[in-house]
């Protein structure tokens, strides 16, 4: 019996090592944080990108591709894990949430597992915790090109940085791109500084271009073009205020191009090199389609569609992106793509669009922003981003509408579309258990009591209702006032999640008739949203000292409190400064207490 399983083994690794040997190197190149409209193939006539417009002609051009997440880290998580970054309970900036390992495997430990050599050795920043991330990859430093050949079949990731958001911040002067050839959005107004600002990331992104013209020439030095698959795309969005950290087309719509060699002519997507691909793409949907590529084990856990390839499964009608808090400021959103539309729900539309951000201001074009509505300068459109939102839903024409400025949803031979779009999100959220339908102080306490990961909570309906939340969510943001009994019956419930949208659908309609109740909450987050309410309801003392009352026992919706001090602004935030000037505080909560410090 031992002889014939040993022959079953040796034929097992001897298949593996044949296929091995007959798989494609695959190289993906990773540029940070610029959209599709800094790319010349995709529409720019003024940018110069000659080196992604060339590989565009050699492969092919993906024209719907679009990110899950408007920011580094919980998209990058999502890439890794093939996992919606909102599944994990990964999406929170800087976060690091851990999420059990024994059921989630990186993609990188697949492509090992099918014969690969992985190697990273830029950019990781997966925001998990309980793995490093550089100890998924075979190499994690510098490699050499000769190493590389002697590694096939090698998966090798280059993350260029050069077109950053960092590199559009500083000095603005004296860029090579001319400020007279900017070609602003509608949002942004029309000011030497801002167009200085493009022009600067115009020569970012150039420089980048630059780079990956380089290491597509070192590639085909070595002679192994013949046989490496190429893939370049932009992580997310970006980089000019309302684009990175935003759902908008601006934060959302990425560059994509593969280029696939004549030898593995049998996955080209369509018949002939140099053609633009009308199929949708998610970026979630990208692990998935690199193992079934390389021929490796794909995990049940993956939530993406193979787009690629014999095993191409069928194209989605939708694609989902969400955001949740950045570094210090908070904002929780939902976004549905097609081809031509967006529809966005907005979870706080009682707060800015744009919130003072510390890194987002380091930049001129930011700067530029405000103190052009702050002024009265700004036109209509361009100051609507800088106080509350007037929607809870959005949708927007992308096609004629590509700034998204002009807001359907409330034209009626929208309602059919807008309807499908609602339904769609739902049905998503439920299928992949989105762990943000609480705040995140909630969730992380929620999670610590019950000793599990986020991931684990919300998979356990007895400690996240998910359909009940997607159910008070959507009821608390219908700003109905004939829904108000039903809220207040929400504010009865043992579930502080539940009690929460019941206090947001009490805050939006401004129904003073529930402040008592909500001061009293076990729910610091509750406590805090019923004492912006008393502050507007001419019950500004009570309010004010029950904000200042989180603060001093340490609450863990201290991020919150700040936050909202900001957003009600006024002599009443005047009144808890001292409180917060008084605080020792680390991190987001850190940068947040600074951003109070210097506006007022």
């Amino acid at each position: 019996m031992l002889i014939p399983k040993l022959i079953t083994l040796l034929i097992l690794i001897l298949s593996q090592i044949i296929s091995a040997a007959d798989s494609p190197n695959i190289l993906w190149i990773t540029s940070e944080d610029n959209n599709v409209d800094w790319v010349g193939c995709y529409g720019n006539p003024e940018a110069k990108t000659p080196n992604i417009d060339r590989m565009a002609t050699e492969g092919f051009q993906y024209m719907y591709a679009y990110a899950n997440a408007p920011v580094c880290a919980p998209m990058r998580s999502t890439w890794i894990t093939g996992m919606h970054a909102l599944s994990n309970g990964t999406m929170p900036m800087r976060s690091r949430n851990d999420i059990p390992h024994d059921l989630i495997p990186y993609y990188p430990d697949q492509l090992k597992i099918g014969g690969y050599f992985t190697s990273n050795p830029g950019k990781t920043d997966y925001n998990i915790g309980g793995r490093n991330d550089s100890d998924t990859w075979d190499n994690s430093k510098n490699i050499s090109w000769a190493k590389l050949k002697e590694e096939q079949p090698f998966f090798h990731v280059i993350n260029l940085n050069q077109s950053h958001e960092s590199r559009a911040q500083g000095d603005v002067g004296n860029t090579n791109f001319s400020p007279a050839d900017v070609e602003l959005p509608v949002y942004h107004p029309d000011l030497p500084g801002m167009r200085e600002n493009y022009a600067k990331y115009h020569d970012a992104v150039e420089r980048m271009d630059v780079k990956l013209g380089q290491v597509l020439e070192q590639l085909e030095a070595t002679g192994m073009a013949e046989n490496t698959i190429v893939i370049y795309n932009s992580d997310h969005g970006g980089v000019l205020p309302l684009s990175k950290r935003y759902l908008f087309k601006s934060g959302i719509h990425c560059p994509l191009v593969i280029r696939i060699p004549e030898a593995y002519k049998d996955l080209w997507p369509v018949a002939t090199p140099g053609s633009k691909v009308n199929r949708m793409v998610s970026f979630v949907d990208m692990p998935k389609t690199w193992l079934s590529l390389t021929g490796c084990p794909i995990p049940e856990s993956m939530q993406g569609t193979i787009f690629l390839g014999p095993n191409a499964e069928p194209e989605e009608p939708f694609h989902f992106a969400y955001r949740g808090r950045m570094s210090e400021r908070l904002d929780n959103a939902r976004a549905v793509y097609d081809k031509q539309y967006v529809y966005i729900r907005n979870y706080m539309p009682y707060v800015p669009w744009v919130q003072h951000l510390d890194y987002l201001w380091k930049m001129k074009a930011t700067q530029v922003w405000e103190e052009a509505v702050e002024s009265g300068q700004a036109t209509e459109v361009q100051a609507r981003f800088f106080v509350p939102k007037e929607y809870a839903e959005e949708l927007y024409d992308l096609e004629r509408d590509p700034d998204n400025v002009h807001n359907l949803i409330n034209q009626p031979e929208q309602e059919q579309r807008v309807q499908q779009m609602r339904q769609a999100l739902g049905q998503w959220q439920r299928a992949i258990f989105d762990t943000a339908l609480i705040p995140e102080s909630e969730m992380m306490k929620r999670a610590q009591e019950k000793g599990v990961t986020i991931y684990e909570l919300a998979r356990n309906p007895d400690w996240y209702p998910l359909d009940e939340l997607i159910d008070a969510a959507n009821l608390a943001l219908e700003r109905n006032p004939k829904n108000i009994p039903e809220l207040h019956r929400l504010l009865q419930v043992d579930d502080s999640g539940l009690r929460y949208w019941g206090m947001v659908g009490i805050f939006i309609l401004e129904d003073d008739s529930a402040i008592n109740i909500g001061l009293v909450d076990e729910s610091d987050e509750v406590r805090a949203l019923a004492a912006w309410l008393a502050i507007t309801s001419l019950r500004e003392e009570e309010g004010v000292q029950t904000l200042k009352t989180l603060l001093d026992e340490q609450s863990y919706a201290t991020l919150t409190v700040l936050n909202m001090i900001d957003w009600i602004g006024g002599e009443p935030a005047s009144k808890l400064l001292p409180t917060v000037r008084a605080l020792e505080m680390k991190d987001s909560e850190q940068r947040m207490k600074e951003n109070l410090l210097l506006s007022n």
